[in-house]
């Protein structure tokens, strides 16, 4: 068999057959009246539905740069729902922003310790969740949400914060996105071929310990935070959202099978 038949694997394809079942066409800005006018944001969350229980999310669609392009397109090669927040950034000159995918605001890539807790900010994360509950049409089975970074040390990976994954299923997960990017990556073309460092079988930088804690990862039953770094959001951004899309039509099928 070849790699890109180990790849392909035949599973979850059946996801793709239902699409997006439908548009969620409210747009619920944040209202951030009681914040100082130094430090408001406005904003908006975008939600589709798609296979229930299944949602892909941007929560930094501005701020971690093209993650939202890449969302919008993962929820369409994969079938799962969707949610993208843009805006809630640049709240003062120091580039805060509302976190959206937890009740805090502050500055991208400091340190967890330096969050805020803020009324605005709640408002931001209660309007992200609903709308990850309306995408997820009911009990959220499994939320991937992705992430952008510009760190030099991570440059060359991608980095999976997970939630509800076994040591064993984290072993599967990685060696199943490992064999899908060998198989769509052109053999004689130039994208990097990215490591994959899956917890909790691998110790990482980008942890999602913030999100986790306070945030829609904690309350979640089976996440996954996936850190891309910056080649894979902008030369190679094509070529990695088909790897990821597929990477999570055949993480459902792994860990949700028939009847679980």
């Amino acid at each position: 068999m070849t790699r890109r038949g180990l790849a392909s694997l035949g599973i979850g394809l059946a996801l793709l057959s239902s699409g997006c079942a439908g548009l969620i066409t409210g747009k619920e800005p944040a209202e951030t009246t009681e914040a100082p006018p130094a430090r408001t944001a406005s904003g908006q969350v975008h939600a589709e539905k798609g296979r229930a229980g299944l949602v892909t999310a941007a929560p930094h669609g501005t701020s971690d740069a093209a993650t939202d392009v890449i969302g919008r397109d993962l929820a369409k090669q994969s079938g799962f729902g969707l949610v993208v927040a843009t805006g809630y950034s640049q709240l003062d000159a120091e580039g805060r922003r509302y976190n959206v995918n937890r009740p805090t605001e502050g500055v991208p890539g400091a340190a967890v310790r330096l969050e805020v807790a803020t009324a605005p900010a709640r408002r931001v994360y209660e309007i992200y969740r609903r709308r990850v509950s309306e995408a997820a049409q009911g009990p959220r089975r499994l939320y991937m949400a992705g992430h952008g970074n510009a760190r030099a040390e991570s440059a060359g990976r991608l980095e999976i914060a997970t939630v509800g994954v076994s040591r064993d299923d984290a072993w599967r997960l990685k060696t199943l996105l490992e064999l899908i990017r060998d198989a769509r990556l052109p053999a004689d073309g130039d994208a990097p071929r990215l490591d994959v460092w899956m917890e909790p079988i691998d110790s990482l930088w980008y942890t999602a310990s913030a999100a986790k804690q306070s945030g829609l990862m904690g309350q979640t039953t089976l996440a996954m935070h996936i850190e891309m770094p910056r080649a894979a959001r902008t030369t190679y951004r094509e070529v990695y959202t088909s790897v990821l899309a597929d990477f999570l039509i055949q993480s459902a099928a792994l860990l949700l099978p028939a009847g679980r």
